[in-house]
C-alpha cells in the first residue's frame, strides 16, 4: 500500500509516469478501508491465522488478499487513455479488466449502476466482496474483482483483487464470521469459472495484452525510483494496523 501511495505521488510531479503494478500477498493480508473501523476485522484471529492487517489508501470495505493478483493503475486524469472524469476512468480501466477475463475464457461484465467511489461510512464493517457497485467486474452478478480508486492533485490510483481462489476459513475468520455462507454467495473466482485456478502468469499476461490492446498503449519494464522507494518506506508504518509476526500495532 505504501508502494502504491508513492508511485501516485511521485507520478504527479513535473517528470512523473504513469505506470501498472501486479503482485500478490505473501503472508495473507486483511485490508480495511481507509475510514473503516479495526472492528471490522478479528484481530484476534488474524494474529493466530498470522493474517496481517493493514489499512487501504482507499476507500471500500474490508478484504483479504490471499488467493489472488493485485492490480494498481496510476495515471494522470484527463490524459489519454483516460478520460477526465473519475467515474469513466474507473470504468475505462475495469473495461480493461473485463477484456482480459474474456482473454482467459471468463465471462465477465460491468456491474449496472452508477459508479459509487465515495468513502464508506465510519462505522461500516461490511466486508468488501458482499455487494459490488456499479461499474464492477462481476459474472453473472457475482464479483471477480474488487476495485477502489483515490485522487491526488489530477492523478488517479485504482488498485484491486482479482480473485484466483477461495478459503472459506480465512475469509470468514478474518473478519469475526462464523462462516462464510453470507459471503460466497455474492462472488466468484478464476478456479470457479474456469474450473481450476490459472497460473499467475498466465493471469499477468492476460492484463499486459488487455492494457496494451484496449488502451493502445505499450508497456515497458520499470524499477522503483530511489524517491518512491524512501516515500513508501515513510509511508508504511501509518498503514500497518497489525503485523501478524510480531504484533505490533499502530493508532
Amino acid at each position: 500500500m505504501a508502494l502504491d501511495v508513492a508511485a501516485l505521488g511521485e507520478a504527479a510531479e513535473p517528470q512523473g509516469r504513469a505506470s501498472l503494478r501486479l503482485y500478490v500477498w505473501r503472508p495473507p493480508c486483511l485490508s480495511l478501508g481507509r475510514h473503516q473501523p479495526a472492528e471490522a476485522a478479528d484481530l484476534e484471529f488474524c494474529r493466530r491465522a498470522e493474517i496481517d492487517v493493514i489499512r487501504r489508501p482507499t476507500g471500500g470495505r474490508a478484504l483479504l488478499h490471499q488467493l489472488e493478483l493485485t492490480y494498481s493503475v496510476v495515471a494522470p486524469l484527463g490524459v489519454a487513455p483516460l478520460p477526465s472524469a473519475v467515474q469513466d476512468a474507473y470504468r475505462t480501466l475495469c473495461g480493461v479488466l473485463v477484456e482480459a477475463c474474456h482473454a482467459l475464457g471468463v465471462a465477465a461484465e460491468l456491474s449496472p449502476g452508477e459508479v459509487n467511489l465515495s468513502l464508506p461510512g465510519p462505522r461500516t464493517t461490511v466486508p468488501c466482496f458482499r455487494t459490488p457497485a456499479g461499474g464492477e467486474v462481476v459474472v453473472a452478478g457475482r464479483k471477480l474483482i474488487g476495485s477502489a480508486m483515490r485522487v491526488h492533485r489530477g492523478h488517479i490510483l485504482q488498485h484491486g483483487a482479482i480473485l484466483l481462489d477461495w478459503d472459506s476459513y480465512l475469509q470468514a475468520g478474518a473478519m469475526g464470521l462464523p462462516d462464510d455462507t453470507t459471503l460466497r454467495p455474492h462472488i466468484t473466482t478464476l478456479s470457479a469459472e474456469l474450473g481450476a485456478a490459472p497460473p499467475v502468469e498466465r493471469v499477468k499476461q492476460a492484463l499486459l495484452s488487455a492494457f496494451e490492446s484496449t488502451l493502445g498503449l505499450t508497456l515497458e519494464p520499470a524499477t522503483w525510483s530511489p524517491a518512491e522507494l524512501r516515500r513508501a518506506r515513510e509511508l508504511e508504518p501509518s498503514f500497518v494496523v497489525q503485523t501478524a509476526r510480531s504484533g505490533h500495532q499502530w493508532s
